[in-house]
């Protein structure tokens, strides 16, 4: 608690000199990090109507990059007036402004920041959508991405001589139609094995490359919604089981080194764990939600790779990659800097 405060402290005298113009050279340009760790903030499902309480907790831990994972505002609209004044709010948190001055800020959308809930390919509106997006981003006006169908994206991150890539996949723009569930107490059931697909050809075969020619020392992969946890019946991978397979068989051929999963959605928080057949390492799967509000009336709930205990009070996701080492601590973190939980893995 005394480590909180005094981050804390230090916190409201960076937030002080950032409201007087005090700030100095962007890390974005300037280059934050001189040693051998990385580390990553991450979080999901953040409503703009309700305060962050995250905000100054996010900025204390120092973060090298933050990655907003999906529901980033709560719009639910196809007007596209709406949806911007969403954006806008959000960026006028002065917190968040700080952190916007400091690192690098990236990310994927998920269904209520996409405009429908449940949302996939049949959403009218996701061409505006996407710019959008990609102005609350700052993302600039003749970047390449603008001119694709949907936000996935690519950036890498040079540490000395170590590399880390993160790759922000898009589960929305191209997602085929899910199967209502015949079980009365979940709402999809997974889809007949082979049919529809969660991120189109197109994107699966620029994911294949992405990895295949990695050079980093780790390939951070974000989904908006969880890769391996798939017996809730909510929004999942596991609606799309061939997708699944898909995805491990990909990362299993590229050897890519020290590839993590980053997903959200649930307002929950959890680590799930596999092990890919021919893999030096597991699979990590670290699910970070949500922000402002979670699932607090939380009863249990199955989930197969799940490692450690469910935390469903609002957090944020922090991974400290030791670029040397090849140790990588998880941590869940709460309102007060409190680490609820915490996972380490040797890659």
């Amino acid at each position: 608690m005394l480590i909180y405060k005094m981050k804390k402290l230090l916190f409201c005298l960076c937030l002080l000199s950032y409201n007087f113009g005090y700030v100095q050279e962007n890390a974005k340009t300037a280059g934050k990090t001189l040693n051998s760790k990385f580390t990553i903030a991450f979080g999901s499902c953040n409503k703009t109507q309700i305060k962050n309480m995250l905000w100054e907790p996010i900025v204390a831990e120092n973060p090298d990059l933050w990655i907003w994972g999906g529901d980033n505002i709560y719009a639910d609209t196809s007007n596209m007036i709406k949806l911007e004044k969403l954006y806008q709010r959000q960026d006028e948190v002065k917190a968040y402004q700080y952190l916007k001055s400091s690192i690098p800020i990236i990310g994927t959308w998920d269904d209520h920041d996409y405009g429908l809930n449940d949302g996939g390919v049949e959403f009218a509106a996701k061409k505006e959508s996407q710019q959008l997006f990609l102005d609350f981003l700052d993302v600039s006006d003749d970047d390449p991405i603008r001119f694709q169908e949907g936000i996935y994206d690519v950036h890498d991150y040079k540490i000395e001589t170590k590399k880390v890539r993160v790759i922000v996949l898009d589960t929305r723009y191209f997602r085929s139609g899910l199967t209502k569930a015949e079980n009365g107490s979940k709402r999809f059931q997974p889809n007949t094995y082979g049919k529809g697909t969660l991120l189109g050809e197109k994107q699966w075969h620029w994911l294949e490359e992405q990895l295949k020619q990695s050079t980093a020392d780790f390939n951070i992969v974000v989904s908006s919604i969880q890769l391996l946890s798939k017996e809730h019946g909510f929004e999942t991978w596991g609606n799309f089981p061939h997708e699944v397979d898909r995805f491990k068989k990909i990362v299993q051929n590229s050897a890519a080194k020290g590839v993590i999963v980053l997903s959200g959605d649930r307002h929950i928080s959890e680590f799930s764990k596999t092990r890919i057949e021919g893999m030096s390492y597991p699979l990590i799967d670290f699910t970070s939600s949500g922000l402002t509000h979670a699932y607090t009336n939380f009863s249990g709930e199955a989930n197969t790779y799940r490692i450690g205990e469910v935390i469903a009070t609002e957090s944020f996701g922090l991974i400290e990659l030791n670029l040397n080492t090849r140790k990588v601590i998880f941590k869940m973190i709460g309102k007060e800097g409190e680490v609820l939980q915490e996972l380490w893995q040797v890659y």
